[in-house]
């Protein structure tokens, strides 16, 4: 029998199958025994489930449908593209699509960034970028230096690599021993900075927060560390933004000790802080930059690696090959849906219309500072966490068992009741995660604002 997504659904039948045939990724037992969610189709910034309601898209599937759902343009240019050639890969081949996608997005990376290694998501960039950076030392005659610097509580992906680079203990203590070399330093959550025992001062704090890369470098021994792993905007513990002058003196760092900066922009990048990429929305070159989930806006997988000159100049030479690849990378639908993607981006201006919009829906998040357990809003483009805490005055925060009844036992559930798909994230202190289409507006917020509120202030009052 073919499967016909438009046809009638059975929701219990789908549910029961779910709990006996699929594994849900990063998934609780639980929900898959509730009845787990069953959404049927989308349409601009809203999802639909199987009994027809409706709810706002706030997390844009998973910070990916960034030009909105049910473009189909971009659906026809995928389709298009299988007619003409439906898979071959770019292992020692190129088809037109891939190579032309290299180059636009060659052209919108900052500084000079002119090398282009696909892969078909984040993980895989991150993981891509984690070996490029070992190999290319090694081609140095610098082959100590294996080791890689990210920030605490941040998340870098799942594969063995990447998760050696993510900072968060409860995802990686089941997986070790992972690969060799991950060292953590402190993230940029200015909320909590006097915890840090840093300075408040906002650029201080940055300095501050910079220097503790310089610190680890030295203390590794710089002829050990490869690479420094970053997000534009941290994103697990409920988007960190950069401070002012943060990024500057890392790449100061980096230069001085010969480590390559990595931007890992597999969130930020396409348009989610206003820019192609974040790394130029924020005024600081890397020498990587990982990205995916915008990139097509989730129509079809796909991740790059954007790689500057300095780096892959040695790979130039016959005698260096980078013994790397996935089959599918680069694949021809995916290349062609990624090139209509962005020509929606810049004909609607959805980078320009992120920034003119981004203090409108600060502001509107902001109005719920005056609810209790509201600690802080933050974030950059449309791309925003709100700090749950216990004592606004204290900053104190719930504790596991708190934490795990607050998000999980009822803001989650109640937010999807009310109409709303965000997230609820306690991978650090508890937040609410924002990261919607960039085609929404001042009358989206509104109604984001409007449901946050009306649940944010019952479970303040449950508490």
């Amino acid at each position: 029998m073919s499967f016909d997504p438009t046809a009638a659904v059975d929701t219990a039948a789908l549910q029961a199958s779910a709990r006996k045939h699929m594994w849900p990724h990063f998934t609780n037992r639980k929900v898959l025994n509730d009845g787990i969610p069953v959404i049927t189709r989308a349409e601009g910034h809203h999802i639909y489930d199987a009994a027809g309601k409706q709810y706002i898209d706030g997390l844009a599937g998973l910070f990916v449908v960034n030009a909105g759902h049910g473009r189909d343009r971009i659906v026809q240019a995928a389709a298009k593209q299988m007619k003409q050639l439906d898979f071959m890969p770019i292992w020692s081949y190129a088809h037109p699509a891939a190579v032309e996608l290299s180059e636009r997005l060659a052209s919108y990376a900052p500084g000079e960034m002119n090398k282009v290694f696909f892969t078909t998501g984040g993980g895989e960039a991150v993981e891509s970028a984690f070996k490029l950076a070992k190999h290319f030392w090694k081609i140095k005659g610098q082959p100590m230096k294996h080791k890689v610097i990210s920030r605490s509580v941040a998340y870098h992906g799942t594969p063995q690599g990447a998760l050696a680079i993510t900072g968060i203990p409860d995802m990686k203590k089941f997986y070790e021993p992972l690969t060799p070399g991950g060292h953590r330093v402190p993230n940029t959550n200015h909320y909590r900075a006097e915890e840090m025992g840093a300075p408040t001062d906002l650029e201080a704090f940055g300095q501050w927060a910079a220097n503790r890369i310089e610190e680890a470098i030295l203390f590794e021994g710089p002829e050990t560390v490869a690479a420094v792993f970053l997000e534009p905007v941290q994103n697990s513990g409920g988007c960190f933004p950069p401070p002012p002058g943060y990024f500057k003196r890392v790449r100061e760092i980096c230069d001085q000790y010969d480590v390559l900066l990595v931007s890992d922009e597999v969130i930020c990048a396409y348009g989610r802080v206003g820019d192609f990429f974040a790394s130029k929305a924020l005024g600081y070159e890397p020498d990587i930059i990982t990205s995916a989930k915008g990139i097509t806006s989730g129509y079809v997988p796909l991740g790059a690696m954007i790689v500057s000159d300095k780096v892959s100049e040695p790979f130039n030479s016959t005698d260096n090959t980078f013994y790397h690849g996935f089959t599918f990378a680069g694949h021809p639908a995916a290349a062609a849906a990624a090139l209509e993607n962005l020509d929606i981006f810049e004909e609607e201006d959805l980078n320009g219309r992120v920034r003119e919009n981004s203090p409108l829906f600060r502001a509107e998040l902001e109005k719920l500072l005056d609810i209790d357990i509201v600690g802080d809003v933050r974030g950059e483009g449309y791309f925003f966490g709100i700090e749950l805490v216990k004592d606004k005055a204290t900053k104190e925060t719930f504790n596991e068992a708190e934490s795990d009844r607050l998000l999980r036992d009822y803001l989650s559930p109640a937010l999807w009741d009310a109409g709303l798909y965000c997230r609820a994230d306690d991978r650090g202190d508890p937040v609410i995660q924002l990261a919607p289409p960039l085609t929404i507006g001042p009358a989206e917020f509104a109604e984001i604002g409007g449901i946050l509120r009306s649940v944010l202030k019952d479970a303040s009052s449950k508490i």
